[in-house]
């Protein structure tokens, strides 16, 4: 019967190397995309959690034998999925109107979690989450643009000659291009040099695609008593 607490170090290489292969497909995507963790994060957590768990199962094989000791190879391990948090939470943004980083963090958690697998040497289960992962990353991506299409909200600042109206020429353009207004305000600038009154007017519009904002702020450019128009 071979020792559990045993590994040739042919095999321990062999582990590492799987891992960086495993974690550089899905770094590789991630990378593309150009994401706060990319091909080296992915790379190096892949790396790390295999490292983690060969010393977990392997490092204290010495002691095995020993009287009064137990080892646990799974502990190093729920440590280091406690601690991929802190790095997954390093990616994820709050931008004001949405949250951006979800998903690179978890493809970090689910690379952890290959990087186990492979210090344990569960191969076809390493190696089946990464083409799962990589498929999941890249295919869904390209279906959710073609099919999925949510709405994005913009703030749009038109300054505008505050003569009687101009807001009601700016809500009629908003729904001839059927976007629907989330919020509206009006403030007074004052006069200009020529001594024109002017207002400036936010509107938050929530646009089906990105695609549809440059055309709108157009299409407002030119609504008369409009003198500049900027969104973001």
């Amino acid at each position: 019967m071979s020792n559990p607490w045993y590994i040739s170090e042919a095999e321990l290489l062999l582990r590492l190397v799987i891992s960086v292969v495993l974690g550089g497909i899905v770094g590789f995507e991630r990378e593309r995309k150009n994401r706060a963790a990319g091909l080296r994060t992915h790379v190096l957590v892949c790396l790390g959690s295999c490292l983690l768990m060969l010393l977990s199962m392997y490092g204290f094989a010495a002691f095995a034998r020993e009287f009064n000791v137990r080892l646990d190879p799974a502990r190093l391990a729920a440590q280091v999925i406690t601690g991929i948090g802190f790095l997954g939470a390093g990616t994820i943004l709050f931008t004001g109107r949405s949250i951006v980083g979800l998903t690179t963090a978890a493809s970090l958690w689910v690379v952890m979690a290959i990087g186990l697998a492979t210090g344990a040497g569960f191969y076809l289960a390493a190696a089946a989450t990464t083409a799962m992962s990589f498929l999941v990353l890249w295919g869904l991506s390209l279906f959710q643009k073609r099919f999925i299409r949510h709405p994005v909200e913009y703030e749009i600042t038109v300054i505008m000659e505050g003569e009687e109206g101009s807001g009601d020429r700016l809500r009629a353009v908003l729904k001839e291009e059927g976007v629907r207004l989330t919020g509206l305000v009006v403030e007074d600038r004052g006069t200009d040099e020529r001594g024109i009154r002017e207002v400036l007017v936010r509107l938050r519009v929530r646009l089906s695609s990105v695609d549809r904002l440059m055309p709108l702020t157009e299409r407002l450019r030119r609504v008369e008593g409009a003198k500049r128009v900027s969104a973001n």
